[in-house]
């Protein structure tokens, strides 16, 4: 709907697009947009597509009008950043609207087509001026894609765009790189829980962690904070969930509260606390979002979003079940089998 109603140019970026009736409806906006004479581009991993689109879609689009550039072409060769993928999820139109958050472009993502029971993700939109740095996000993976060099001040919004809009609290979207030696997304989770008076809730479909990260969920539960966590009841990947549970009863043991959303998988990326601040974004709480691949997050700060994102988290409380120590009891070759998989954690 958004993007039908762009007047200069639409930009997306995408782990994962998958024919069917989300990217098909998108699609042929994008086309029509396209033809109108706007800028309009795609960026999509090739990782993530490599089961869904065939090898020459890139090529496809710039017949339809639109420009399209993948992100790390697979090669059947081991590299230095064979594992770094580009795993954000943003639209931009105009700079004056844009999407985040855990959502691809597939059929699951909106529950018209089931893999793993009911499929639950988070997402925001954003309107004002923080929208541009989604722009400059994508215009940055853009130009290191192509060895282009956009003009950003041609991408600002424009003047007057946001009169009426209420400026209601903080917002800060921020991107998080493997190549720059510094862990924004896992600092932005520390952080949060460091901070936090009352209570942190997390939701994440996968919990890969190392020990900075365990250490500031523990000791935020052992200074009396609410900390509590919701995972998937129906996993899509058995070893990767394996892993997560492993992690369980430590978390359990200093008080943290851990939850398995029993109707399916839980894809969503967020963090909410004290009902002042928030996260909702890409980064899951695992080794390869927190330091192998190009992720993004939007915080939030005292914004009416916040009670939206805690009646959602409430309601999903409702329908998970919570985990009890006994629910962690494993016999020793379960144990043996989860130390395997930890080792293996960071390929997963």
């Amino acid at each position: 709907d958004r993007a039908a109603k762009a007047e200069r140019f639409i930009f997306m970026e995408y782990f994962i697009v998958e024919p069917g009736v989300m990217w098909d409806a998108i699609l042929e906006v994008l086309t029509q947009k396209a033809a109108e004479g706007l800028d309009v581009r795609l960026i999509y991993d090739d990782m993530g597509c490599i089961m869904t689109l065939p090898r020459n879609y890139a090529k496809r689009m710039e017949k339809l009008g639109i420009r399209c550039c993948t992100f790390h072409r697979f090669q059947p060769v081991l590299t230095g950043t064979f594992n770094n993928r580009d795993h954000r999820k943003i639209c931009v139109i105009d700079s004056e609207v844009a999407f985040t958050g855990g959502v691809n472009l597939a059929d699951e993502y909106i529950n018209r087509r089931e893999r793993f029971g009911h499929w639950l993700d988070c997402g925001v939109m954003l309107r004002g001026e923080a929208v541009y740095s989604f722009t400059l996000m994508f215009l940055a993976m853009w130009d290191y894609i192509r060895h282009e060099e956009d003009d950003p001040a041609r991408f600002l919004p424009r003047r007057g765009a946001f009169e009426g809009v209420r400026d209601d609290g903080f917002v800060q979207p921020y991107s998080d790189a493997p190549s720059d030696d510094e862990a924004v997304g896992e600092t932005a989770y520390i952080n949060m829980l460091a901070r936090a008076k009352k209570y942190v809730y997390i939701c994440t479909p996968y919990l890969v962690i190392d020990n900075e990260l365990m250490n500031a969920l523990t000791s935020a539960a052992k200074c009396g904070i609410d900390v509590r966590m919701i995972t998937p009841g129906v996993p899509d990947k058995w070893y990767v969930h394996m892993v997560t549970r492993s992690y369980y009863a430590p978390l359990l043991r200093a008080g943290v509260r851990i939850y398995e959303y029993t109707p399916g998988f839980i894809h969503a990326k967020s963090y909410l606390s004290d009902d002042t601040t928030g996260v909702v974004g890409t980064i899951n709480m695992d080794y390869r979002s927190l330091y192998l691949h190009f992720e993004c997050g939007t915080y939030l700060y005292r914004t009416p979003a916040l009670q939206a994102l805690k009646a959602d988290v409430m309601d999903t409380l409702a329908k998970s079940r919570e985990i009890s120590p006994a629910d962690c009891r494993r016999h020793f070759w379960s144990r043996m089998l989860d130390a395997v998989l930890r080792i293996a954690a960071p390929l997963c």
